[in-house]
């Protein structure tokens, strides 16, 4: 007969530790503030199964696909920097690569929020085509953006990082 590992241990002595032990604790919630803003980024951790693991499962306990959308919504209520979640778009936004979240709130209330978590104010402000925009480098392949239509009617705005954002 084999001696027990840890692991196996664990799983024969669980049910007598009583039903605490029973339920899985709840995964840690999904970075979407840091992920946002490029403070946490699927290029650093992309090669890492273990990382990618936990953002997939947290993400996927947060957020569910949109039949036919290219962005996922929130299963219950989620805020982002205090402004409700609307959308996520994980993968791409147009011709962006990158991680990008709609809030509902307007452009200048979002830039305020935006301003006050990265620490730095938006630079490279334009209005134009009538879309609304503010970016701001903060390292390479990394850029903060925001969008939102320039004459406020949606009620929304997109923040999001992009690693790949041709200028």
């Amino acid at each position: 007969m084999r001696p027990l590992s840890l692991i196996g241990l664990v799983l024969v002595l669980a049910p007598v530790a009583g039903e605490a032990q029973k339920t899985a604790p709840a995964a840690a919630p999904f970075p979407l503030e840091q992920m946002a803003t490029c403070r946490d980024s699927w290029l650093e951790w992309k090669d890492d199964p273990v990382r990618t693991a936990s953002h997939r499962d947290s993400f996927r306990a947060q957020f569910k696909e949109r039949d036919g959308a290219p962005f996922h919504v929130p299963i219950s209520s989620v805020t982002m920097m205090g402004l409700p979640v609307s959308e996520v778009y994980s993968n791409t936004m147009g011709m962006g690569v990158g991680f990008s979240v709609s809030v509902k709130a307007p452009f200048d209330k979002a830039k305020k929020a935006v301003e006050q978590s990265l620490g730095k104010p938006l630079a490279n402000c334009e209005t134009g085509d009538g879309m609304r925009t503010c970016g701001l480098e903060i390292g390479e392949k990394k850029t903060v953006m925001m969008l939102s239509d320039a004459a406020g009617k949606t009620g929304a705005t997109l923040i999001g990082c992009f690693y790949y954002y041709e200028k």
